[in-house]
């Protein structure tokens, strides 16, 4: 029996405005969700994706993480000397032979840029970050590796279902992350989706280094990433006072 126009319209409204919320949704929980079948999922957000509302991943929606986050262009020229401050105590890190995993974001651009100035090799490395992939690409004794998946191209990163099977056929000696807040209770980043594949990539690690500026503190965004007792090393430019001000406790570098 075919569904009236307003019913159905009606219905995709809700699907965008639940999609803002949680920012992702498996195909599945929209079918359990709505009551309706993949089919039809599938037909309302290539519909939302059209019309500019969600962007689509494989197996289910990435809200317009990519249209309304800033851009990686917005975002390169904040906290300059922070990042570069993080990206010095990153290199620290790393010894020959590693393999190690950047994330998205423009601290690891920054941490990139340090090290075509200092390089350590050989090194691998992997990463879903495609200026970071250009930065290394062709540095001599650092193999890059660049994990497949969506491109968001505002924010010059691959994500999705595709993304995370690539990250979980690695294994890694050390992941630098980055993420968008940090406060008492831990670690928080813009939406699940996110979360979820930064989750993937540190269970494939030895250990894992968060890298957040001053500016990360006492935020708190959408999802929430690790707590502290998760979190391996912290590299920041925050002093250790200003932290335990806020009741950070974490392993600094």
């Amino acid at each position: 029996m075919k569904v009236a126009r307003h019913l159905v319209e009606a219905r995709r409204e809700r699907l965008a405005d639940l999609l803002r919320q949680h920012r992702y949704l498996p195909l599945h929980d929209v079918c359990t969700q709505f009551g309706i079948s993949e089919a039809t999922a599938r037909r309302d957000l290539a519909a939302l994706s059209d019309e500019k509302k969600v962007t689509r991943t494989y197996g289910g929606a990435l809200a317009d993480y990519n249209a309304t986050f800033a851009s990686f262009a917005e975002r390169r020229n904040l906290s300059r000397e922070a990042k570069r401050k993080i990206a010095a105590r990153a290199i620290a890190l790393l010894r020959p032979g590693m393999t190690c995993y950047l994330d998205a974001g423009t601290t690891m651009l920054a941490l990139a840029e340090t090290l075509r100035q200092r390089p350590v090799t050989p090194l691998t490395i992997v990463t879903n970050n495609l200026l970071v992939a250009e930065t290394l690409a062709e540095l001599p004794g650092i193999e890059v590796h660049l994990l497949g998946g969506l491109l968001l191209r505002r924010q010059s990163v691959l994500l999705g279902e595709q993304a995370k099977k690539s990250a979980a056929a690695w294994r890694f000696d050390l992941v630098f992350l980055g993420a968008e807040g940090m406060d008492a209770e831990g670690i928080t980043n813009s939406q699940e989706d996110v979360v979820e594949f930064q989750k993937t990539v540190a269970g494939r690690s030895k250990r894992t280094a968060l890298c957040l500026d001053a500016a990360k503190l006492v935020h708190q965004a959408a999802a929430f990433l690790f707590p502290w007792k998760q979190v391996d090393l912290l590299l920041t430019d925050a002093s250790p006072a200003v932290l335990r001000c806020h009741g950070i406790a974490a392993k600094l570098v």
